[in-house]
C-alpha cells in the first residue's frame, strides 16, 4: 500500500468517526448541511437519472445515496474500511442500491471494465486529504466517457481559509473535529484548474460555497475564498 496515493493518517481520522457518519447532529453535520446543495448542483448539470456515476472518496455514502435516489447508477469508492461498512449498512437499511468498493481511483482506472465508462465522476471534500491530488484527478478523468462531467470540491488556500476552515470551524465553532484539515493541503482554484486541464478536462464553472455562522445556513455563490465547487468536462466529442 506504500506506493498508493493514500495518507493512512487521513484514513484513520475518518475510520474513528465512521459510526457517526449518518448522524446529522454529529461531527458530520456540515456534510449533511451541504449535501443537498452539492446534489442539486450536480443534478442540474448532468441530469442524474439513468446516468452512470463514480463517487470518489465516498466515505459513509451521503452523496452516493443521494445520487442513487435521483436515479443514477452509482459506484462509490473509498480507502476507509469502516466508512464503507457504514455506507453499505445504511444502503441496506434505506433500500438504496450503490456499488461500494474499497479501492483507489488510480487502481480502478487500470480496470478496463471501469475506465472510460462513467457519465460523471464526483470527488468532493476529498482532494485535500491525499498526498497527490493531481494523480487522483488524472485517474478520475480516465474514468469518464467522451463528454463526461467531473465535479470536484475542496478548500481554497489563503489566510481567510485558514481563519474560517481551521480556526473557526475546528476551534471556535467546533463544527469539525480538531485536526480535520491541514492548511498546506488546501488547493487554490488556479491550481485545481491546472490539474483538470492537464488531465484533458475543460473547466466549465467555478462556484463558491459559504457558511453564515449566525443563520447556520450554507449557500452557493461567487465567493470562492474558502469552499468551492468546480465543474469540468471531458473535451472529446460526445
Amino acid at each position: 500500500m506504500s506506493n498508493q496515493n493514500v495518507d493512512q493518517n487521513e484514513i484513520a481520522k475518518f475510520e474513528a468517526l465512521a459510526s457517526r457518519w449518518w448522524d446529522p447532529t454529529s461531527e458530520f453535520k456540515p456534510l449533511h448541511d451541504i449535501n443537498p446543495l452539492r446534489l442539486n448542483y450536480i443534478d442540474e448539470r448532468v441530469a442524474l437519472a439513468g446516468k452512470k456515476v463514480l463517487d470518489v472518496g465516498c466515505g459513509g455514502g451521503l452523496l452516493s445515496e443521494g445520487m442513487a435516489l435521483r436515479g443514477a447508477h452509482v459506484t462509490g469508492i473509498d480507502m476507509g474500511e469502516a466508512p464503507l461498512s457504514v455506507a453499505k449498512l445504511h444502503g441496506l437499511e434505506s433500500g438504496v442500491n450503490v456499488d461500494y468498493r474499497q479501492t483507489t481511483v488510480e487502481e480502478l482506472a487500470r480496470d478496463p471494465q471501469h475506465a472510460g465508462q462513467y457519465d460523471a465522476v464526483t470527488c468532493l471534500e476529498m482532494l485535500e486529504h491525499v498526498p497527490d491530488p493531481a494523480s487522483v484527478i488524472r485517474a478520475c478523468a480516465a474514468m469518464l466517457c467522451p463528454g463526461g462531467h467531473m465535479f470536484v470540491s475542496t478548500i481554497n488556500r489563503n489566510p481567510k481559509s485558514f481563519l474560517f476552515a481551521i480556526v473557526g470551524a475546528e476551534y471556535v465553532l467546533n463544527m469539525l473535529p480538531k485536526g480535520t484539515h491541514e492548511w498546506k493541503k488546501f488547493i487554490r482554484p488556479s491550481e485545481m484548474s491546472d490539474h483538470l486541464r492537464h488531465a484533458g478536462l475543460e473547466v466549465q464553472e467555478l462556484t463558491g460555497m459559504t457558511y453564515n455562522p449566525l443563520t447556520k445556513v450554507y449557500k452557493l455563490g461567487r465567493d470562492v475564498d474558502v469552499n468551492y465547487l468546480m465543474h469540468a468536462r471531458d473535451i472529446r466529442e460526445d
